[in-house]
């Protein structure tokens, strides 16, 4: 069952989609563990992590653009999410990404976040994204530059604190276009 109108996105070993019933679960899992999901919020209880499960269809629908669910092409199991969020309060839009526990080290979420990144170009029409990423989260501040993306500024989220806003390469250098605007490859 279909609960937003998003696209599905192809790599080669993943496929990112928009949310489904069967991720509740796996979501829900995920943002009650109040370590691994303190960058997306981490909820106290089963009630708000649905309600965040929740938001992010309704984002899509508002939007025409959220959090993907990535699925892994060979299992069939959700891997984690990746996918542009702006919700009331944002700075800007901006890419995120995790991967579910058992899903870490294979290089998953660089994989997802180029796919969502070049969709969030060329599909969107989208000029710049930011990442945000809470102080002290190593992985993904790593993950960040291995992207191209470049520490800015600090800046209050209405959330979770203080965050580090991380720069992405516009479109012309993340997708790796010629002056012509022709594509080379994407990187």
């Amino acid at each position: 069952m279909t609960l937003t109108n998003a696209p599905v996105l192809d790599t080669p070993r993943l496929i990112l989609r928009g949310p489904e019933p069967r991720d509740i679960e796996p979501m829900i899992a995920f943002l009650l563990d109040q370590e691994r999901a303190a960058g997306f919020g981490a909820s106290p209880n089963r009630g708000d992590a649905w309600r965040w499960f929740a938001l992010n269809v309704g984002h899509w629908h508002i939007h025409g653009h959220g959090y993907f669910t990535i699925e892994d092409r060979e299992t069939g199991q959700p891997a984690g999410i990746t996918g542009i969020w702006y919700p009331e309060g944002w700075p800007e839009p901006e890419l995120g990404w995790v991967v579910f526990d058992g899903f870490e080290g294979r290089g998953i979420a660089y994989e997802a976040a180029m796919r969502a990144r070049r969709y969030a170009y060329e599909d969107l029409g989208l000029t710049t994204l930011t990442s945000n990423i809470v102080p002290g989260n190593t992985r993904s501040i790593a993950l960040a530059e291995r992207l191209g993306c470049w520490f800015e500024r600090e800046y209050e989220n209405i959330h979770m604190g203080r965050d580090y806003l991380y720069r992405h390469p516009g479109p012309d250098a993340a997708l790796g276009r010629d002056d012509d605007g022709s594509v080379e490859a994407y990187a």
